[in-house]
């Protein structure tokens, strides 16, 4: 389908006017590109704004500036020559109610183009995407309106249909928001992006799309901070070429409790380890050098860390997530509710580097249950003052943003329902929970993109504080608003040049240090009678997996299917692949972890979350919950004891055990896909080798397999002997559980992983011993 462009393409020939202007003896120049002009600066700081915007440009001292509010002076939000600091209260103190109001927003999540269905779904002049004959990176009519209407800057973007969309679409979002009002640019940002692929194959000195990296937890599997802190390097450059200055992460809640579904999103259990990783991250992201930096570490290339979540969203009750009201409570039974301050405090508060401490929070949906000592409150982590403002603002001097997890002002309906998550405020009106979260101390609303219940809630503060009370406490979220915009240069120039994205985004080098970070993260748990590594020659048998029908966080279902447990064409380069166990000399049979559900069903309840495949019954679980209570709710005992529950995936122990029984005494290599800590002794006898990886290509697993490289990464978890081990364990503690020990006599323990050699023992393991458990 052919479509009406809105900016020339990059074969246009590009007009570059060259203009020069000399005041005190200083020069600057003048380049267009694409509707966009660069202002370049002698002996300071480069510019870039739309032809289409109305901004002109003002010369003092032979400097050339911006004029975003076009009065035809120079203020001092728009002086670059003063500290951030400076000119973000110079701002603050212009913007009206409303304007403060919209900067207090967090977009709902935006793709680029948006989708036609119920999640992200969008419309381009009241037509879907398809039907409309937008751009892929033209401006969908949500967007236009929160963007012009509610005075929303800060948006967050899930997909992006290619690096050239993405810049394009900043380009047309920044010329918007240029021309309005005080001239105030979008801070973009995006959660996790760099995922990998499993089947894309990865060529040593070719691009893609961007670099691929294993999850938060394979990361952790390296046991090496300086890998974080590379990678923090190279996504922060990726992020900035996309259009991208606020990095949605890094997750740093300690994992303390297996079964939990966001396990892979943390840098595991140990408080030391998580708290070093944490500190690379943000260091990574955040430090800009060289002619890329404008003060104090910041710079163009600079990606504000919103580290999360605060204070912890590790300890949810038996797994359970806070995403929805049956999973609203955190447990501290073990009494560790300040282990989990540490990555915080300790790690993203207490940089290395030069911008100090992590830029933002985000505090968990979760009722942090009975730790409010003070005020004696059990609501949300955003909704409380003890939370937020006595323990994060005064206790630990936290200087930066609090930005709320997304829907925490949306009306709660149901239990089961994603996405409303309003624990402990459930009976007050939107205008009344923005209030409430504004008086404990948050700057930020996330998911919202209406400024109308944030103006009502300054206006119900006046009549209760007055409105100069009300003015300041605006003034003071807008100041640590703005100035992570100042700090990364957004004011300066936040346009992009759709060739340098290009050439940035997923470029060979970066591409490489991705796939060294996978092969790095793989840890070997077991490898018998040395099965591995396979021969390059050998005959493999890799069984089709099945996978059960699914549905996402988001609501979206996957339905089930019979699947390629590897990229076949690629595995067929390191070994013959057959379908026939008779012929193979080996089995390769490719797993996932237990999945069982969200622990509760309307129907049936509270449910066990099971880390076993098998059916399982919940003998040793509480009785009687340590945390209760909904308004939808009649009973306050969220107990499943005595109930069963099997693995959605139940077949994949069918696969392992079906391999055996046909390879008969020839080895079976079990890959293990590892989202949460895993009862193996249901398959571990066998199996002669276990691979566990953390979201990887299946090129870096077959290198590991095949000997291409020696596998060198260890548990950053414990793997459970048994259920019951995983119902004993107190939800905030490390460490606590009691591990699988094989055949061999190893313990699948924190720090354990084996090597050709045998069991690894170097500086890592010694360095991150367990720490923080009972």
């Amino acid at each position: 389908m052919t479509r009406n462009l809105t900016l020339p393409l990059r074969m246009t020939l590009i007009v570059a006017v060259l203009l020069t202007a000399t005041a005190c003896g200083t020069r600057w120049t003048e380049t267009e590109w694409e509707g966009v002009k660069k202002v370049t600066n002698g002996g300071g700081k480069s510019l870039g704004y739309a032809t289409s915007s109305g901004v002109k440009l003002l010369t003092k001292d032979g400097f050339a500036f911006k004029d975003l509010n076009r009065n035809g002076e120079l203020d001092k939000y728009e002086d670059w020559r003063l500290p951030s600091e400076e000119r973000a209260r110079d701002l603050a103190s212009k913007m009206s109610v409303k304007q403060i109001a919209g900067l207090m927003l967090y977009s709902a999540h935006q793709a680029i183009p948006g989708a036609a269905g119920r999640f992200g779904a969008a419309r381009y002049s009241g037509k879907p995407f398809a039907e409309s004959g937008a751009n892929p990176w033209d401006l969908s009519d949500a967007q236009k309106e929160f963007l012009s209407n509610d005075d929303l800057r800060h948006v967050l973007i899930t997909t992006v249909e290619s690096p050239e969309t993405a810049a394009r679409w900043n380009n047309n979002v920044q010329a918007l928001v240029e021309g309005i009002g005080l001239g105030i640019p979008a801070n973009n940002s995006s959660d996790p992006r760099h995922r990998t692929k499993a089947d894309a194959e990865y060529n040593a000195g070719s691009g893609g799309t961007i670099s691929m990296w294993p999850d938060a937890i394979g990361l952790a599997a390296t046991f090496d901070p300086g890998i974080v802190q590379q990678f923090g390097e190279i996504a922060s450059k990726e992020y900035r070429a996309l259009g991208i200055a606020t990095a949605l992460s890094p997750q740093i809640d300690l994992a303390t409790e297996p079964r939990w579904s966001r396990f892979a999103g943390t840098f595991g259990e140990d408080p030391q380890m998580a708290t070093d990783m944490a500190r690379a991250y943000v260091d990574g992201f955040q430090t800009s050098q060289g002619e890329a930096e404008l003060e104090g570490g910041w710079g163009f290339e600079s990606v504000n860390a919103m580290v999360k979540h605060w204070p912890g969203g590790g300890s949810g009750e038996a797994g359970r997530d806070a995403h929805y009201g049956f999973g609203k409570y955190a447990v501290y039974p073990g009494g560790q509710f300040e282990l989990h301050l540490r990555p915080f405090t300790e790690g993203a508060f207490r940089l290395k580097g030069a911008t100090g401490v992590a830029s933002a929070v985000m505090p968990y949906y979760t009722i942090s249950f009975n730790e409010d000592k003070k005020y004696g409150e059990n609501v949300g982590n955003a909704y409380s003052k003890f939370i937020i403002t006595d323990l994060l603002r005064e206790k630990y001097g936290y200087p930066g943003v609090v930005c709320t997890d997304w829907g925490v002002t949306r009306e709660h309906t149901a239990v089961d329902r994603f996405g409303a998550t309003p624990w402990g405020v459930e009976g007050l009106s939107e205008a009344e929970k923005h209030y409430r979260a504004l008086m404990a101390g948050v700057d930020q609303f996330g998911g919202n993109n209406a400024a109308g219940p944030v103006v009502e809630a300054y206006e119900m503060g006046v009549k209760e504080h007055g409105e100069a009370k009300m003015r300041a406490r605006f003034e003071a979220s807008a100041v640590r608003l703005l100035l992570n915009m100042f700090r990364t240069g957004l004011f300066e120039n936040p346009y992009l040049n759709v060739e340098a994205t290009e050439a940035t985004v997923g470029k060979a080098e970066f591409m490489t240090a991705g796939f060294e970070a996978q092969r790095k993260s793989v840890v070997m748990l077991k490898n018998q009678s040395g099965a591995l590594p396979l021969k390059r020659e050998a005959t493999v048998y890799i069984p089709q997996r099945y996978i059960p029908e699914s549905r996402s966080f988001f609501g979206a279902v996957t339905p089930a299917r019979h699947e390629d447990a590897l990229n076949l064409e690629i595995a067929g380069k390191y070994f013959n692949v057959t379908s026939d166990p008779e012929k193979a000399d080996a089995a390769l049979v490719v797993i996932a972890s237990p999945a069982s559900g969200l622990g509760y069903q309307a129907k049936e309840g509270y449910l066990p979350l099971s880390l076993q495949y098998g059916e399982y019954t919940a003998e040793h679980a509480r009785a009687v919950s340590l945390a209760g209570g909904d308004p939808l709710e009649k009973s306050a005992n969220r107990s499943y004891r005595g109930k069963k529950v099997t693995a959605a995936n139940v077949n994949d122990l069918k696969a392992v055990l079906d391999a055996r029984r046909k390879m008969g005494v020839k080895p079976v290599i079990v890959v293990l896909n590892l989202a949460n800590p895993t009862v193996v002794a249901e398959f571990e006898k066998a199996a002669s080798a276990i691979l566990v990886n953390f979201g990887v290509q299946d090129q870096a697993l077959l290198d590991v397999a095949t000997g291409a490289t020696e596998p060198s990464g260890l548990l950053p978890l414990q793997m459970p002997a048994d259920m019951r081990t995983v119902e004993e364990q107190a939800e905030d503690t490390p460490h606590d559980m009691k591990p699988h020990v094989d055949a061999a006599g190893n313990a699948y323990d924190f720090g354990f992983g084996l090597n050709w050699a045998g069991v690894i023992q170097d500086e890592r393991g010694k360095k991150y011993k367990k720490s923080g458990g009972r």
